[in-house]
């Protein structure tokens, strides 16, 4: 005979905890029917989702507004910044269906939504490091037909991709009937979360492949240049000290933002207390708030255009000098 609820069950972040009986203590993201307490950890996650909505919703303003930005690179930013919006509104609209709204098929979408977006987005991270890599590797031919055919190509795939992991659980691979298969995350199944993580594993360990080819080009382009220019050789180290620093910057908060979600993925199950998930789901949060500083709003064309829009005196048809990836 199954255990009556008590009707003062606790919860956990927005949607994703709801009435479970005591002896469960695992991230849950199905729908209530009956009325839940404020948890403060859902609302943090509510305020990160209403910061990421807002950042990221000028950056995709800015580059789908403005012709200008329709280079390869800027399409990938985009995509990266539409990516981050919709898992900061995947957030506020899970912390309002959860305490206002309960609905276990409109928590499916919600739930659906968010591995949409947040796959979406460590997708395009990978797909922004191939382009800056083939930006450096193949500079010759860098600008032609077939990088923008490559970067639709890595866009459809990112996508594509992502649709697919996010509508198992709405198709019907989720834990609701079947709660011993549970993950931390309900109503994400174990080996679902497990094949997520190790996607990330994945996209991390060739984006740092990718980050160390990328440096050796640095170095050697730096050591041609003080050569051809007769610098001196703490200038060229000086040079290829500040490339490397802000590679290992952009992998580094990438890395430090994601680890301890997925790694928690792998090991955890259901009967973990809840608390360890939100400790690790939060700074994964924080990756979408730190990807529009770190590709965007360091970009000089897209901070010429908000200080334009900011003096009111923005032209969509203002030129702008090209650049390669490697400058963003």
């Amino acid at each position: 005979m199954m255990e009556e609820k008590p009707p003062n069950s606790s919860h956990g972040p927005p949607g994703w905890v709801t009435a479970r009986n005591s002896s469960s203590s695992s991230l849950d993201l199905e729908s209530v029917v009956q009325p839940l307490a404020l948890n403060p950890w859902d609302v943090v996650l509510c305020i990160s989702g209403t910061v990421i909505s807002c950042e990221n919703a000028i950056v995709v303003v800015i580059i789908f507004y403005a012709p200008a930005f329709r280079a390869p690179m800027f399409l990938l930013i985009g995509s990266l910044a539409m990516a981050d919006l919709l898992a900061g509104l995947g957030l506020i609209l899970h912390f309002a269906f959860v305490y206002f709204i309960p609905s276990e098929a409109i928590s499916l979408l919600t739930v659906g939504l968010l591995v949409t977006s947040f796959t979406a987005s460590v997708s395009s991270l990978l797909a922004i490091t191939i382009d800056r890599y083939l930006s450096l590797y193949n500079a010759l031919t860098y600008y032609s037909e077939r990088t923008v055919t490559r970067t639709y190509i890595m866009l459809i795939l990112t996508w594509g991709t992502s649709i697919c992991y996010g509508l198992l659980p709405i198709m019907g691979w989720n834990c609701l009937k079947e709660p011993s298969t549970c993950s931390i995350v309900k109503p994400l199944t174990k080996n679902h979360l497990i094949i997520l993580s190790i996607s990330f594993f994945t996209v991390l360990a060739v984006m740092l492949q990718l980050y160390v080819q990328i440096c050796k080009i640095i170095c050697r382009h730096a050591h041609q240049i003080a050569v051809q220019r007769h610098f001196l050789a703490t200038s060229h180290y000086v040079t290829t000290r500040k490339g490397i620093a802000t590679l290992a910057i952009i992998l580094g908060a990438f890395a430090s933002c994601w680890l301890p979600f997925a790694i928690y993925c792998l090991l955890g199950d259901h009967s973990y207390p809840e608390l360890y998930t939100y400790l690790t789901l939060l700074p994964a949060t924080y990756n979408s708030i730190i990807n529009p500083i770190i590709y965007a709003f360091r970009n000089q064309e897209i901070q010429r255009v908000l200080w334009a829009v900011c003096c009111g005196c923005f032209s969509s048809t203002a030129p702008f000098r090209s650049r390669s990836p490697s400058d963003v």
